[in-house]
């Protein structure tokens, strides 16, 4: 007879195995975290290598042409993003100089309405200074471990490419051949998910940089095509990335105009594109199957900063996703897959609890299974 513990003892096992299971992961971040990106990209390339292969070229051959695609679109970018940061660099004297003028003008300020002195101003910005020193040491090992993995992410993906047989039928293997359906029925959504994800992202991002460009054009506002494109690209990151996006283009204006009308528009304009983003282009390009309620989202993305840092927050969404295609299959973790969700109870009590309402197929989505 199977022996059924107490509640109380149950949840302090599970939360004790979950704190044990999140240290772990922080305390190998360095190789996790590109482990991590390495197989998204790798569930991601999956289609063009499987493509290469269907047309008689080898295994190898196949993953090598796909990863260096890759690396030739991710160059692409990055040039594209250096030429314009060169362009900056070149009017950095005249920024700096207007930029002078503006602390020198806040200095007056301060001294005329609040009585601090620019000595006193001169302490609180040394003092500020010093405890940033620790911030910029971490910042400086943040960006060492960003060439390992350069290095590594590379490896890991054509690792992972290599052995996806083997990966696959261990994940078989480690469950019992009666749950081998749902096993397979996990993996393909998990695979799905992840690749309309990663696809709806890249499309979101074409997008709202495009959006971005041509507001900052027509408000005029210098290095509109830069701010951008990093705009775009910090809205990957759940919530705290829109902040930095929409702040980046009202300081430049700042610093190169003046009054606050240009600040203004930006904000109103980049308000504008949020709404757009999440009401259109959200649901009809990037929305996956796999529905996280917004309370989930917030917790998780901020959760996986704490872990992670920004890596985690990239990486959060994707992860939560699978648990929820995960507890949505397994029978006693079906309510824990209902409170990821988005479905909200009609009714407190009776069979029909939930609602069923037929969720149309997102762009990204439609790609990914025509391409299966």
């Amino acid at each position: 007879m199977e022996k059924k513990y107490p509640f109380f003892i149950r949840s302090t096992v599970t939360l004790f195995g979950i704190i044990l299971f999140l240290g772990m992961l922080f305390i190998l971040r360095d190789i996790m975290v590109p482990l991590a990106f390495a197989f998204m990209i790798a569930i991601l390339l999956n289609p063009l290598v499987n493509f290469f292969v269907r047309n008689n070229i080898s295994k190898v051959v196949a993953i090598t042409i796909a990863l260096l695609l890759a690396i030739l679109f991710v160059t692409g970018i990055m040039y594209f993003i250096s030429s314009q940061v060169a362009r900056f660099s070149d009017n950095w004297p005249e920024l700096k100089h207007r930029l002078s003028e503006i602390f020198n003008n806040l200095q007056v300020w301060l001294q005329t309405n609040y009585s601090l002195t620019t000595a006193k101003q001169s302490e609180l910005l040394r003092q500020a200074a010093q405890s940033l020193h620790p911030l910029i040491g971490e910042t400086l090992s943040n960006v060492f471990g960003a060439f390992s993995f350069i290095f590594l992410l590379p490896v890991y993906i054509f690792l992972a490419l290599f052995y996806k047989t083997l990966i696959v039928n261990f994940l078989y293997e480690i469950f019992s051949e009666k749950n081998s359906k749902e096993v397979s029925t996990i993996l393909k959504q998990t695979k799905s998910a992840i690749q309309s994800y990663m696809v709806g992202l890249l499309m979101e991002a074409i997008i709202v940089a495009a959006l971005n460009s041509a507001a900052l054009l027509l408000l005029g506002v210098q290095y509109a095509i830069l701010l951008g494109v990093l705009g775009a690209l910090l809205n990957v990151l759940p919530y705290t990335g829109g902040i930095i996006a929409i702040a980046l283009p009202v300081i430049i204006a700042t610093i190169t105009t003046s009054g606050f009308s240009t600040q203004l528009a930006i904000i109103g304009a980049y308000a504008a594109i949020q709404f757009i983003d999440n009401n259109f282009i959200v649901p009809r390009i990037v929305s996956s199957q796999v529905k996280i309620n917004a309370l989930v989202s917030l917790v998780i993305v901020l959760m996986g900063g704490e872990l992670w840092g920004v890596a985690g927050m990239f990486l959060s969404v994707p992860f939560i996703a699978v648990l929820k295609i995960i507890f949505d299959r397994v029978e006693g973790l079906r309510p824990w897959g209902k409170l990821l969700g988005t479905e909200i109870p009609v009714e407190t009590m009776g069979a029909n609890w939930w609602k069923n309402k037929k969720e149309r197929k997102s762009l990204s989505e439609d790609i990914v299974e025509r391409n299966e």
